[in-house]
């Protein structure tokens, strides 16, 4: 049975139709991204966005959208649908009737008598897009019109007309091929249809002033011009299908049937809520050139990010994938690229230490600790003495062996939120959760080496600030008054926002925070930030809480960190009442988690969203498949398991 549902007669309507994307990708991390009906509202929008080496391994837009027009007895009908301003032409959508995304996004057209379905396929192993067009019905042939429109830039960026545009083409086997911008590959547009039925009209026409609405609602540039350099035209009779193919290679017409039937065929049918969990974890774990990394989220975050990779990897490849040689190989990748930020600077001041908790949960899932050891210890080790004074210059260990993160102007943690160039949340001094995470990482390592190391010169030198952590955090951050942790310390004392990095610092292996005092923390979160969608990330008592995620950015800015939820807090939340409350809990930890499946067919159509309002009915926003989400939900069914 499937598992994403929709109202089929609202399709038709924008106000339901822009808010639902769908996404094809595959592991190079190629994407198709557009919403429902096909009308882009993003500049990340487009049909095949793929990653370019030559261009620093980021992803470029080549092919924003397909206009597809059947011409049936001299009547010519309009499938495609684009905003200019407040208006939309051609208006394609008032013809669609139906959508399916269990196996790949399928649209299904009504246009009098005529039936057309289309489908969309990114292949897994090229950077190729496929679409099957199919003339379910018609009283009689029809001459199938195709209007490509091409982009040739960043994702992040948008094109307008220019002299420096190569607006010519290349004549190749049913189709035609382009490269508007010097250094970048060609782009390969072909049909299957036979020669004697295919036929290219070479007419280039710049297509001005196409609004992405989304970008609008931000306040971010959202008018770009696209080039149209012609139109491809084939026969179809009712029965037919035709498959078009757009690629960085010039393709076999004649596979291209067979390709798009195989890997349909290989695509299951999702029935279960686990399944797509699933899917989507695989999808967010690409191999390009041979090197595993986590995509932290499509369509418009980037690849490879220390803080989210070791935040989701224990989530996507052990709990979603059981594949430890998966987890190290990603994890190996990571610590090559991101040596600097690892040992030397960074403004994600935590997200060094986490590398301790993912190895943890490794060695939690079934590894061979002393093998973990033997290869990361040495890693552990030199983030540990990173953090030594004299080292780094956003972060420093203090006399009283606590961390002071300041660096003036910037968010030296995962909220990091910006307005006007200044941080919506500063949280200048002794971060809580940083802090904890100090703690847990120490204790792991003389835990460790203890147990397998030969360097005994570690263990006299880092037991007595173990010891200095643990006897100075509960003075600086316990607050008597409020029965819960200080959000940070800054030189005018502690700040009590109540936000969830006190609940990651009571959550970890090693907490600094005694378990009497756990449970007072956790009756805080549970009163003012737990939510059927996540953690709230402020407490909705706080004047400056925001509960919707609407508006301009500079709104959103403000509410990103202000009351949003997030459901990647999840896996830390439920593993600390897991940990307190047993199996007693299992039943709210289904609740937590069921609710993200009811939302699959919102917002991002199969996937599982970056975060939430924080006041209900909890809507989605955010990128739409976020790997910390995703990995944490297959965290929370991993626990649940466990505990069933």
């Amino acid at each position: 049975m499937p598992i994403l549902k929709f109202n089929k007669n609202e399709l038709v309507n924008l106000s339901y139709s822009l808010k639902r994307e769908i996404l094809s990708a595959n592991k190079r991390g190629d994407y198709c991204n557009t919403s429902i009906v096909a009308c882009n509202t993003r500049r990340y929008h487009g049909l095949l966005a793929v990653t370019l080496d030559r261009f620093g391994g980021d992803r470029f837009l080549m092919l924003s959208g397909l206009d597809e027009s059947l011409i049936v007895n001299g009547k010519q009908f309009n499938l495609g649908i684009h905003c200019y301003g407040d208006i939309y032409d051609p208006r394609g959508h008032k013809y669609v009737v139906d959508f399916d995304a269990d196996r790949v996004p399928q649209l299904t057209y009504k246009v009098g008598e005529i039936v057309f379905r289309k489908s969309l396929l990114i292949v897994p192993d090229k950077d190729q897009l496929l679409i099957k067009m199919e003339l379910l019905e018609s009283p009689s042939k029809a001459t199938l019109q195709l209007k490509p429109f091409l982009a040739f830039r960043n994702i992040h960026e948008l094109t307008h007309q220019n002299p420096q545009a190569d607006t010519s083409y290349k004549a190749i086997p049913n189709g035609a091929s382009y490269c508007m911008y010097e250094g970048f590959p060609r782009l390969n547009l072909q049909l299957n249809s036979t020669a004697a039925n295919f036929d290219y009209t070479h007419h280039p026409l710049w297509y001005s002033n196409v609004s992405y609405s989304d970008e609008y609602r931000r306040g971010y540039d959202c008018v770009e011009d696209l080039l149209v350099p012609g139109y491809f035209q084939t026969e179809m009779k009712p029965g037919d299908s035709i498959v078009f193919s757009a690629s960085l290679n010039e393709e076999d017409p004649t596979s291209f049937k067979r390709q798009f039937t195989n890997i349909f065929k290989k695509t299951p049918a999702v029935t279960t809520g686990r399944e797509q969990l699933l899917r989507c974890a695989d999808l967010l774990i690409t191999n390009h050139n041979g090197r595993k990394r986590i995509n932290a989220g499509y369509s418009w975050k980037y690849t490879g990010l220390l803080r989210e990779t070791l935040i989701a990897l224990p989530g996507l490849t052990l709990y979603g994938k059981h594949d430890p040689a998966e987890f190290e190989e990603i994890l190996d990748n990571l610590i090559a690229a991101e040596s600097d930020r690892l040992f030397h600077r960074t403004t994600q001041v935590e997200a060094p230490l986490t590398l301790a908790v993912s190895l943890q949960k490794y060695i939690s899932f079934g590894a061979d600790e002393k093998k973990v050891w033997a290869k990361y210890g040495d890693v552990v080790r030199r983030i540990l003495e990173s953090y030594l004074p004299g080292i780094r210059q956003e972060v420093t260990m203090q006399p009283d062996g606590l961390l002071w993160a300041q660096q003036d102007g910037v968010a030296l943690s995962w909220m990091n939120a910006y307005v006007h160039g200044r941080p919506v949340t500063e949280r200048a001094g002794y971060q809580v959760e940083t802090n904890a995470l100090w703690y847990n990482a120490i204790c792991m390592a003389l835990e460790m080496e203890m147990k397998y190391g030969k360097d005994d010169f570690f263990v006299k030198k880092w037991t007595p600030i173990r010891d200095l952590v643990k006897a100075n955090f509960h003075a600086k951050f316990w607050n008597p008054r409020m029965k819960c942790l200080a959000d940070y310390v800054d030189n005018y004392g502690q700040n009590m926002d109540i936000r969830p990095n006190q609940m990651l610092a009571i959550s970890l292996k090693y907490s600094p925070v005694e378990d009497s005092f756990k449970q007072a923390v956790l009756r805080v979160i549970d009163n003012e930030l737990v939510t059927s969608r996540g953690i709230r990330t402020l407490s909705p008592r706080d004047v400056k809480y925001r509960g919707v995620y609407e508006g301009s950015q500079i709104e959103r800015d403000l509410a990103f960190h202000q009351g949003c939820t997030r459901p990647f807090l999840l896996e830390a939340y439920a593993s600390l009442c897991f940990h307190i409350k047993g199996a007693s809990f299992w039943k709210k930890a289904q609740w937590l988690s069921e609710g993200f499946f009811d939302d699959l067919g919102k917002h991002g159509v199969g996937a599982f969203a970056e975060l939430y309002d924080g006041d209900p009915p909890h809507e989605p926003h955010g990128a739409i498949s976020s790997a910390l989400s995703t990995a944490a939900l297959l965290a929370v069914d991993y626990m649940m398991e466990k505990y069933k």
